[in-house]
């Protein structure tokens, strides 16, 4: 049995002898009081045994279910917040939905001391989901969610409405470019933080359930949460030798360091034994921009010859050796504007598309078209996609040719540096990269907005094969519903 917490105390584990004590108010007041869907059972000694004729039926719950006694001071919302672990739902607005429901369908939110409530999707046990394996050239169609967003009733409900104009996979933040975990993760750098997926693998269980492919992002390398705290894992200054700075912000920790590397694969690997289908890794790179003279790194030390992207792959084998096992995909973000192969971005980032590809199932360059100022003589790209989006996978196909790596690219879900932004833009960039050889795609809005692809999904999918071929996940990916107790495990 588990430990009681003190809203368990309020559980009851209904046997017979017990229910005389536990349930005299109900007795005394009549079958009517009686929760709805709970059954009378009567003692199965009191017809021969005499002393026990007047003991009341047993109160049963209905199977999955279990009773709380509502106190002074309770509501609906308050007992679905502490009892949202124990169930199989994912919200407490969810949880407290059901508990309307189950409980004749009623209205409001207050509850009277001395209620009896049927608390329904009680779990047997905590859910243990398992990864859905797929052939790296899986089709994705993704869009982004933030940790906060993916753990909110409004994430569901965006989730649920992409799966309906023909969306498989979301890719929700496990760790932000900020370095704020979002998740249940136990490591001594973590820290104290906000836990906006609480039960990752009942997050997950509910994404397969739906058909959805699960994509745990992990921004790697900068993690301004990790320096703050713990300032010996920062890049540092050779002037001072302090922590570097980048344009003023510490923000990045060093990508040679072991503590670091350590951290952001043990996070990736418990992101697979949670059930995720996919990691995806961003920011697995070096900082770009402030005083690069001045930037000094724990490799330049240890292994004097190598340069950046050394550090890039070397840490790429180590997390690819990891991770392959579990049977997770291993997908990297990459820049767009590494395509053109420019000595002065290599040379910054370490992003050496060649050597990158050689280490993970799947390559994600960001090619939004808006991001490509000052490129190609065109005064306004983010309202060329074409251009921009077909040279990108062309050039990205000439690189990493051979290798065997997919191209899933990240396209512009925002208005950002664009005029034409619509369900027309995202069609355009969705057929050219398809064209180009990308094989599915990433939706990016920060703001996790995406009303513009919402209306051209449906629009593509009445087109086959024009824009994508349709991919599902296997069958095992219609999930059975979350387990839940039997009437004789409710209780605690």
């Amino acid at each position: 049995m588990r430990r009681l917490g003190p809203f368990s105390l309020a559980f009851w584990t209904l046997t017979a002898a017990a229910a005389a004590w536990l349930i005299a108010d109900l007795s005394t007041a009549g079958a009517q009081q009686t929760p709805q869907g709970a059954k009378l059972v009567e003692s199965s000694n009191s017809r021969t045994n005499p002393q026990l004729a007047n003991i009341p039926p047993v109160v049963v719950p209905p199977p999955g279910t279990a009773f709380y006694t509502a106190k002074r001071g309770d509501s609906i919302p308050i007992v679905a917040h502490h009892y949202l672990n124990e169930t199989s739902y994912l919200t407490s607005a969810e949880l407290s939905e059901a508990i309307r429901k189950a409980n004749g369908n009623r209205t409001g939110n207050s509850l009277k001391a001395g209620e009896q409530v049927i608390i329904p999707g009680i779990l047997a046990a905590p859910i243990v989901e398992k990864s859905i394996p797929v052939p790296k050239d899986f089709e994705v169609r993704a869009i982004y969610l933030t940790g906060l967003m993916a753990g909110s009733e409004h994430g569901l409900q965006i989730v649920r409405h992409w799966r309906e104009v023909g969306g498989n996979s979301v890719v929700f933040d496990i760790k932000d470019s900020d370095g704020s975990v979002n998740i249940a993760f136990d490591n001594p750098l973590v820290g104290k933080h906000n836990i906006y997926i609480r039960d990752l693998p009942k997050y997950v269980h509910f994404l397969h359930s739906q058909g959805m492919h699960a994509i745990a992002r992990v921004a790697i390398f900068r993690d301004e949460r990790l320096v703050v705290n713990h300032p010996e894992l920062a890049v540092k200054s050779h002037r001072t030798g302090q922590p570097w700075r980048e344009n003023g912000k510490l923000v990045w920790t060093d990508p040679s360091q072991p503590k670091v590397q350590e951290y952001d694969i043990a996070l990736a690997k418990y992101a697979a034994q949670s059930g995720v289908d996919e990691v995806q890794f961003d920011y697995v790179r070096f900082p770009a921009e402030g005083d690069q003279k001045d930037a000094s790194f724990y490799f330049q030390t240890e292994h004097p010859k190598w340069q950046r992207s050394d550090v890039i792959a070397d840490f790429l084998t180590k997390a690819y050796a990891e991770l392959h096992p579990t049977g997770v995909l291993l997908s990297l973000d990459v820049f767009g504007i590494m395509a053109w192969q420019r000595q002065v971005d290599l040379s910054h980032t370490g992003q050496d598309i060649v050597l990158m590809a050689k280490h993970c199932d799947v390559l994600s360059p960001m090619i939004y078209p808006s991001h490509f100022f000052g490129m190609d003589g065109i005064a306004h790209p983010g309202d060329a996609p074409e251009h921009f989006i077909g040279e990108s996978m062309d050039r990205f196909q000439l690189i990493t040719k051979g290798s065997g790596v997919v191209l899933r690219p990240w396209l512009q879900a925002f208005a950002w540096r664009t005029k034409t932004y619509s369900p027309e833009y995202i069609k355009t960039q969705v057929h050219v990269a398809k064209e180009k050889g990308g094989i599915g795609f990433l939706f990016w809005n920060a703001n996790n907005n995406y009303s513009k692809p919402f209306v051209a999904m449906p629009e593509m999918r009445a087109s086959k094969d024009k824009y994508f071929r349709g991919d599902e996940l296997p069958a095992l990916a219609q999930a059975t519903p979350a387990p839940t107790a039997t009437a004789a495990s409710a209780g605690r």
